[in-house]
């Protein structure tokens, strides 16, 4: 039994109701960081957070006291998002940060030190790449600078938020960083500075993971699959209460020609719940420990762990995606039998 869910679930009247009792429970007096909680899967995650009983703080630029978002043409703040993970039966504390701004950062952490002495778990989610991505050109004729920045935005961020937050981790016990990503295998993502984005946050992972390793700090990666976010919501022209109309409109296969778009490919997306309750079930596991320096998806860990969706069902798009499109290597046993151990370790046994 990894974290006493099963039993109780297969005794349920309902796997929806029980798991959604049940995560009220498992991570009450921990505290979270949520660094990009503003929307998307950042927002999903601090809510399932609130579920499990967790004080999030949560973290983005985007704030009611601008006089506008700091995305342009998005209206969520992160004071909703703190607001949402109250009402889920947590504790929402809404802090606006610019993650590359090491002083923002710094900042952020002393008052989390002050206030609670401590951090438990990190989610790295800062993205904000959607803008700047032109997917299907060559890396020759991209726009640089917006490549570049999205480089400084999601990596860099990350790297900074780590460097002062982790810290805060040492000596609590059983202390886990997430870094949010694309894609749980090494294939190439349609352009080259998402690529590099979406790859580099895996590597930070398994990096963090090597030099935590005789601590009691877990450091993996994390995808979602084909994610409901709210700009894919407006994409499709539906909400989350109505999403599953998009496959009734125009040619349910037919992909826009510079992003995957189709609706087919769509009805088999997953909230951002979903991997919100992936979160809680690997930082609620006593032997996550094991998984350290990997990188997982969504639907492996719901098979894994027997959690749901906020609809009760278990959406796999690993699964759908290798049938429609074609086999794929993920990241597994003989993968990562490739990176351990390293040169560097077997010279240098004692550096961490």
């Amino acid at each position: 039994m990894r974290i006493g869910w099963e039993r109780g679930m297969a005794m349920a009247e309902s796997a929806k109701g029980v798991l959604t009792r049940v995560l009220k429970k498992v991570l009450r007096g921990k505290i979270a960081l949520v660094a990009g909680a503003t929307r998307g899967a950042g927002r999903g995650i601090a809510v399932a957070l609130g579920e499990a009983g967790a004080t999030v703080y949560c973290t983005g630029r985007s704030s009611r006291r601008l006089s506008r978002t700091a995305t342009a043409g998005r209206p969520e703040t992160i004071e909703e998002t703190a607001e949402m993970v109250t009402a889920a039966g947590g504790r929402g504390i809404a802090v606006r940060v610019d993650h590359t701004e090491l002083a923002q950062v710094k900042k952020l952490v002393a008052r989390i030190k002050r206030q609670h002495k401590g951090l438990d778990i990190l989610v790295n989610d800062i993205w904000g790449g959607d803008p700047l991505t032109e997917f299907g050109k060559t890396f020759w004729t991209l726009n640089l600078e917006n490549g570049l920045h999205m480089l400084k935005q999601a990596v860099h961020s990350h790297i900074i938020t780590s460097h002062y937050a982790v810290p805060l981790m040492l000596g609590r016990g059983g202390g886990i960083i997430f870094e949010i990503t694309d894609g749980d295998a090494f294939y190439y993502r349609g352009n080259l500075f998402y690529d590099l984005v979406k790859i580099s946050v895996i590597r930070l992972a398994f990096a963090m993971a090597r030099e935590l390793r005789k601590r009691d700090i877990t450091s993996v990666a994390l995808t979602p699959g084909f994610l409901r976010s709210e700009r894919v919501l407006e994409h499709f022209g539906v909400s989350e209460a109505n999403w599953k109309e998009a496959g009734k409109k125009g040619n349910i296969n037919q992909n826009s020609p510079d992003q995957n778009d189709a609706p087919s490919d769509f009805m088999a997306s997953e909230s951002p719940r979903y991997i919100g309750r992936a979160v809680v079930a690997l930082a609620a596991d006593p032997k996550v420990k094991t998984k350290s320096g990997r990188v997982f998806s969504s639907w492996a860990l719901a098979r894994e762990y027997g959690f749901t969706d906020v609809d009760g069902t278990c959406p796999d798009w690993g699964k759908y995606a290798r049938k429609k499109y074609g086999k794929y290597k993920i990241c597994d046993e003989q993968f990562y039998s490739y990176w351990v151990p390293g040169l560097v370790e077997l010279a240098f046994p004692d550096w961490f």
